[in-house]
């Protein structure tokens, strides 16, 4: 399996790879006991993007497995590290870090301009559209990757989690927040757009 691209820095290690029809991904090596049963009904692509996650999890703690939350959450055993997931096939993400993390790995798409009125509201003062496919899919990235580390099933990424304005650049840092009637918290999310991928970082 080829490391695709690696992003990471002194807060998180955050690795990208692309999946290789050449290469050996056995579930009954790879995949934990206790998940065994979710692949069943998987499609394969679905099925390859679990294992590449798990392959590189062996590179970076070998001895720790992914295990999943009531709420389908993923967390890691033993406990003393944070995981993110993403997948876009063929490519698959994984971020660990002593502290929480977020990732989210889009590819870049025409369609997304179809549900914009699903997740923009702020933005919508900032975006230009003659990039509007580019704008959404960083906005896009952030929110899903604010929403792994802070989220609540009463929250819209709509109502609830805002990306302050930026200017689109191959690699970029953007503030953002999430919010309710009664707080707000603020982050700081790394924006990175390579080839037709489009991947965030929220830490």
């Amino acid at each position: 399996m080829p490391l695709y691209k690696d992003f990471s820095d002194e807060i998180a290690t955050v690795l990208v790879w692309e999946y290789d029809e050449n290469e050996e991904l056995n579930p009954d090596e790879l995949l934990e006991s206790e998940n065994q049963h979710k692949i069943l009904d998987y499609h394969p692509h679905k099925i390859a993007e679990v294992l590449m996650v798990r392959k590189m999890l062996k590179t970076v703690l070998p001895d720790h497995k992914i295990l999943y939350r009531d709420n389908g959450e993923p967390y890691l055993f033993p406990q003393d590290h944070h995981i993110s997931i993403s997948h876009s096939y063929p490519l698959a993400a994984l971020a660990v870090s002593k502290k929480k993390v977020g990732i989210d790995l889009e590819k870049r798409k025409e369609k997304i301009k179809f549900i914009r009125h699903k997740f923009i509201l702020h933005e919508d003062i900032y975006i230009d559209n003659s990039e509007e496919v580019d704008f959404l899919t960083a906005i896009w990235c952030v929110k899903e990757a604010l929403y792994k580390i802070h989220h609540s099933k009463h929250w819209s990424l709509k109502k609830h989690y805002d990306v302050l304005p930026f200017e689109l650049q191959k690699e970029f840092t953007v503030k953002s927040r999430v919010y309710d009637l009664e707080n707000e918290d603020f982050f700081k999310a790394k924006i990175s757009f390579f080839d037709t991928y489009c991947l965030a970082i929220v830490d």
